[in-house]
């Protein structure tokens, strides 16, 4: 008998064009003796393979091996794809989680006891489950009560099933469409994608495909398109598409050709039923044009409504400035009077600039003119940014609470859809957002959502940083439009004229390097050396400053992949900042070995537990028995992860440029190196640069610097807030 492993395929590591893969496979089921320990295991296997995805079951044929380097691997000769029968169906509907204490031992039972019938049998007879071996008592209740709950649903439960959805995205279908789950799908399978978070296009064009829908069914180009025009929207941060792009791209997608009568028609009907705007030769979504549209008309309004008056302005600044001990220059002041003036102001400057110490004078002053209690002034004020490490530098430097703008608005990551919205509006009279670059154009859409109309905004950020990760330059379509209230910082603290840090980032900012500024004093080091060398001497580094905090000391590079990328130095990094010690439980996730003591980085958000994409923690506690759980410090929160969400976090020992946005640390080291090749562009690299406080590192080619430094197209957007701003 042929030896063989039954799972999940979860993602390749390796992959070339003859088929090759080396990937990640979860096992449920196998024929090999003594072969326990693998179930409900991910390992690692290797093969040559056709197609693969990870909705489908598949049975690999083959042996297990021992690799000298990479270790234990199951070598695959063949595999076949596993068709979904009722069997498999009911007892994935029993291992769902909705069924408390049944797990797939139990559910085999179950249905090996009583078959296709398991469902009525158990409704009609529940206490035949007792004749079960393992079954309980409490058991047979859970399943016999939540069968009742669901009696009408789990026939369509395991239609979805056997169309190849997984259970936990049939119960969300079926709680969404209920009994007219079936007519829907059937009129129209890509309709889910609109209306069910989670569930995506690429899923769901997969289903349809083996349902047999035409490739170039209307309603499956019309859904193409839409996904296109999002893909492209959140790849390249632009907020509408030209129809030549779409011709061009939708057979990728399709995978068939397409002529343009067809697509003029999916354009036409989209338009029709308001999912798509065409203004001129622009094609938008209606979200993000619906988006764009409030944004310019709101900021307009709020910032050509009369300046609020108030007498001895200056002398209040003056009182201000004895209260905080310090002596504000000509720009700041203007900023801090402008702040409590206009009803909408944008404070703009690079590094060292005091964007950040200015934030505590605004509020101060806010609150002296309006003789507000402290109680009082946190019911009146809200201070916002996009990260959370951002709102904790927010609420350090003021003194007052901040919070995440999803936190603020009251985010759902189950519906995606925020609680403090147009229909249930803040209170607040007055918010002040942090790191403003980072806002994409649906957020900020969102949150003028949810607040007042009258509500005073004040947006504080470096608007030549990375753009947002999400669509748009928010940032920069205000400040550009020159017709906004901004106040520009220009002049540096006296503590900060000399650092050569700063100077290299207002030199990269103007497009030049000036070769004598590296090297020249401690804050600045290049170290030149080839591909080969980079990760010698970031360990070098890395083992000079380990016993400098977490906080204090982070890698930053432009890339994941390549031996000099995030994910090859997190593995050399690990076993200098953390040693393997007996003492430390360890736990291996996919091909990465976590350990107690290590640096990760959350890479969701989790607004329930309070951390947010781009938090920083440390591993403080592993368990393997009888559950596998990570737990995580983020500063003061402490949050448990279990294995369906082992992916929601990686180490951070080195992180993307990005992640690192809204952060910033004492020593930042940055391999630069010409691998990195289209990632070495101009923002990015003053976006790292500017991450830094006291020393910075740059390691590997100067060449490379120097393209980055000269490359200035990389982050070009199509957006037209700025251009709805000019024009009425």
């Amino acid at each position: 008998m042929k030896k063989y492993i039954k799972g999940k395929y979860r993602k390749s590591i390796y992959e070339n064009d003859n088929g090759y893969k080396i990937g990640l496979f979860k096992v449920v089921e196998t024929n090999y003796e003594d072969f326990e320990d693998y179930l409900d295991r991910i390992i690692t296997f290797t093969g040559y393979f056709h197609e693969l995805n990870d909705m489908d079951t598949y049975i690999f044929y083959g042996d297990l091996i021992n690799h000298p380097k990479y270790g234990e691997q199951f070598n695959v000769e063949s595999y076949d794809r596993v068709k979904p029968d009722e069997k498999d169906s009911i007892i994935e509907f029993l291992t769902s989680g909705l069924f408390k204490g049944i797990g797939e031992k139990k559910a085999k039972k179950i249905y090996d006891a009583l078959g296709k019938d398991t469902f009525n049998i158990i409704l009609k007879n529940p206490n035949n489950l007792l004749l079960i071996p393992t079954i309980t008592q409490k058991n047979v209740d859970t399943l016999h009560n939540k069968l009742k709950e669901y009696e009408s649903s789990y026939e369509i439960i395991i239609y979805l099933n056997e169309l190849g959805f997984n259970t936990k995205d049939s119960m969300k279908i079926y709680n969404y469409y209920k009994n007219d789950t079936k007519v829907i799908i059937e009129k129209d399978i890509y309709r889910l994608v609109k209306d069910i978070n989670e569930l995506n296009f690429k899923k769901i064009d997969y289903i349809a495909l083996k349902s047999g829908i035409n490739k170039l069914d209307l309603i499956r180009v019309k859904a193409s398109i839409l996904y296109l025009m999002d893909e492209i929207s959140n790849l390249y941060g632009h907020s509408y598409i030209f129809k030549e792009e779409i011709i061009n791209v939708l057979p990728r997608i399709l995978l068939d050709s397409v002529n343009e009568e067809l697509v003029n028609e999916a354009l036409i009907s989209l338009e029709k039923n308001l999912d798509i705007v065409k203004v001129n030769e622009k094609y938008y979504l209606r979200d993000m044009y619906d988006s764009e549209v409030l944004i310019s008309k709101r900021i307009k309004v709020l910032n050509n409504k009369e300046d609020i008056k108030i007498k001895n302005i200056n002398d209040e600044i003056g009182l201000l400035e004895k209260d905080l001990n310090i002596k504000y220059n000509s720009d700041q002041i203007k900023a801090i009077k402008n702040s409590v003036l206009k009803n909408f102001l944008i404070i703009t400057g690079g590094p060292g600039t005091g964007k950040t110490t200015i934030m505590k004078g605004i509020v101060e002053l806010y609150r002296n003119i309006n003789k507000l209690s402290y109680k009082e002034l946190l019911e009146d004020i809200a201070l916002l940014a996009p990260t959370g490490r951002a709102a904790k530098r927010m609420s350090e430097a003021t003194n007052t609470p901040a919070s995440t703008i999803h936190r603020f608005l009251k985010w759902n990551k189950e519906t995606n859809k925020y609680q403090v919205n147009e229909y249930n509006k803040s209170n607040v009279k007055f918010i002040i957002i942090d790191e403003s670059s980072m806002i994409d154009t649906y957020l900020f859409a969102s949150l003028l959502k949810g607040i007042s109309s009258n509500c005073k905004i004040i947006m504080v950020g470096d608007y030549f940083q990375l753009p947002s990760v999400g669509p748009g330059q928010l940032l920069h379509d205000l400040i550009t439009s020159d017709i906004l209230n901004v106040v520009e910082l220009k002049e540096l603290y006296r503590q900060e004229k000399d650092s050569d840090i700063l100077s290299l980032a207002y030199d990269i900012k103007e497009g030049i390097l000036e070769k004598n500024i590296l090297n020249k004093n401690n804050d600045l080091t290049f170290i030149e050396c080839n591909n080969g060398e980079v990760m010698s001497n970031i360990l070098e580094i890395t083992e000079t400053y380990k016993d400098l905090s977490y906080k204090n000391f982070q890698i930053l590079a432009p890339m994941y992949k390549t031996i000099n990328g995030i994910d090859s130095i997190n593995y050399s990094v690990q076993n200098i900042y953390n040693k393997k010690l007996k003492t430390k439980k360890e736990l291996q996730v996919g091909d990465i070995i976590y350990r107690e003591g290590d640096k990760v980085i959350e890479l969701t958000n989790m607004p329930d537990e309070n951390i947010y994409n781009g938090d920083i923690g440390i591993i403080s506690m592993i368990k393997t028995k009888p559950k596998k759980e990570i737990y995580i410090d983020f500063d003061e929160t402490r949050v448990k992860f279990t294995p369906s969400n082992f992916n929601k976090f990686k180490l951070a020992y080195s992180i993307s440029i990005h992640k690192a946005q809204g952060s910033e640390f004492d020593v930042v080291v940055i391999p630069l190196v010409k691998n990195f090749n289209k990632m070495l562009y101009r923002k990015l690299i003053y976006t790292a640069v500017t991450r830094c406080k006291k020393n910075l590192y740059l390691i590997g080619d100067i060449s490379a610097l120097k393209i980055a430094i000269n490359n200035n197209d990389n982050d070009i957007r199509r957006t037209t807030i700025k251009e709805f701003l000019i024009d009425e």
